[in-house]
């Protein structure tokens, strides 16, 4: 129960569309071999059309978004006349924007379309991008800030929305965390590219910072006016599947998911998200993982100069760090949708990322503490892929998830993201924010483990009463609709 229901703009929706997949439905039942066969020829068709675009979406707004650690070695705060508690203000204001929009800008992407929203949000926040090349003083870097944090807040979980329209419950984790490998893969793209940026220092009498936030900000708008073509709305409305591929995607999702329950928005599918006690869980495990995601994103230049490299060999060597920790999200994506388990995995994570600050507090040895940084991104990055799919998996209905999905993003970036801007100013050795980064990422694992211990439990009471009979197995739209996430054949991914 999975997926984006209901409206006028071409969604998965209602009776008619049920009853216009039911015509087409073939008159001779497959074999589970040929129809296995098919879903797989169907799902890989998916993967091919939907997750290049939206991962290059993602990897630009991550891009964008750290790009400021990058342009911060090459003279942001100098020529701005920046104190650091400048520079963290900064930071901050975008996370700001970030929480305020997140979850509007998911109910917006509700009664809209993707093809239309998502890029949209691209251009203006590759807009607002290229315009931080552009400004000369604190104020103005504040400002741009807010926004770009504002125009980017609907991306990732309007996406996470996105894809639980076309793939079953077990698969969306796995192309979750495809997508959230972008954020990794943007640390590493990011770092060769400023290098090279770098040396446009002096071109048009701009400095090497400026050009950085420009460049990447016009590829945004470029990739963005493409996507309009690139990104697809629902499956009742694609021209690639042919009308058996339809019909068998809409049985996938019918028997796995809520995508046909046909819901309407009602604020009580709202008020359900914010009462389950489980999507609070979802929200602490992402505020563990949002403050040493984002410092890390944000600060790694920094702490690899402050080794004693010089600044353009500092840019130069986050690409390693980020690149294994883009290899490790994926297979660490792959172990957790092959064994089906969820907190095992963001517990190991954190716990990899746990020694690698503990390493960067403790040792004053070069080689040492960069090596520490590699244990730091290969668990955290991993770790924030798992906990982000979660509730995509495991809440329904349809705007519940949304919500959820939505809150988690908002409570994690407040209570995470923007504290730990906040917390870098002792350097070189940061030992505020390495100690943080330690406590934060044991609340990960407390989070995981009591959310694994909720879920668990819910599933074997579920379990007893389908076995004693004080439940109905009744498995229809109806009931899906009314129960969501409460309807006794729905079992949670733990």
């Amino acid at each position: 129960m999975t997926a984006q229901g209901a409206s006028a703009n071409g969604t998965l929706s209602g009776k008619a569309s049920i009853n216009s997949v039911e015509l087409t439905k073939q008159d001779v039942p497959l074999s589970d071999a040929h129809r296995t066969t098919l879903e797989r020829k169907l799902v890989r068709k998916l993967d091919a059309r939907l997750l290049p675009i939206l991962t290059i979406l993602y990897l630009l707004s991550f891009l964008d978004r750290s790009n400021i650690g990058n342009a911060k070695l090459d003279g942001l705060t100098t020529d701005l006349k920046m104190t650091q508690a400048d520079y963290l203000n900064a930071l901050t204001l975008y996370f700001l924007g970030y929480v305020l929009f997140e979850i509007p800008s998911n109910i917006v992407l509700k009664r809209l379309t993707p093809r239309l929203w998502l890029p949209t949000l691209m251009v203006v926040w590759g807009i607002v991008s290229t315009l931080m090349g552009l400004v000369h003083n604190y104020a103005g870097l504040l400002a741009v800030r807010f926004f770009l944090g504002a125009t980017e807040a609907g991306l990732f979980p309007g996406v996470v929305y996105y894809l639980s329209c076309w793939y079953k419950r077990k698969e969306q984790h796995f192309r979750i965390s495809i997508f959230f490998s972008a954020a990794s893969l943007a640390g590493a793209f990011g770092g060769a590219l400023a290098y090279a940026i770098g040396k446009m220092d002096g071109i048009g009498h701009k400095s090497g910072w400026s050009w950085i936030f420009i460049i990447e900000g016009l590829l945004t708008i470029v990739i963005a006016l493409l996507s309009y073509a690139l990104v697809h709305n629902y499956p009742d409305t694609v021209s690639f599947l042919t009308p058996e591929e339809k019909t068998l995607l809409h049985d996938r999702l019918r028997a796995d998911s809520d995508a046909l329950s046909g819901e309407t928005f009602r604020w009580h599918y709202v008020r359900k998200a914010f009462e389950d006690v489980t999507v609070w869980l979802y929200c602490l495990c992402f505020v563990g993982c949002s403050l040493p995601l984002y410092t890390l994103s944000l600060f790694l230049p920094t702490i690899i100069a402050d080794l004693g490299y010089a600044a353009a060999e500092a840019q130069l060597l986050t690409v390693p760090p980020y690149f294994v920790a883009t290899v490790l999200t994926f297979a660490t994506a792959w172990g957790s949708h092959y064994i089906n388990r969820r907190a095992p995995f963001i517990i190991a994570g954190a716990i990899l990322a746990i020694i690698g600050y503990i390493i960067l507090i403790a040792s004053a040895t070069t080689g040492v503490q960069y090596f520490a940084t590699f244990l730091c991104a290969g668990g955290i990055y991993p770790a924030t892929a798992i906990t982000l799919s979660w509730p995509a998996n495991n809440v329904s209905g349809q705007l519940k998830r949304a919500v959820a999905c939505a809150l988690q993003i908002s409570v994690g970036n407040g209570l995470g993201a923007i504290v730990g801007t906040q917390l870098y100013r002792y350097g070189p050795r940061f030992y505020l924010g390495h100690g943080f980064a330690i406590g934060y990422l044991v609340l990960v694992s407390a989070a995981a483990a009591l959310n694994w211990l909720v879920l668990a439990r819910r599933n074997r009471e579920k379990e007893r009463l389908l076995q004693s009979g004080e439940v109905s197995e009744k498995d229809d739209q109806e009931s899906r609709l009314r129960l969501g996430d409460e309807h006794p054949l729905w079992k949670f991914q733990v």
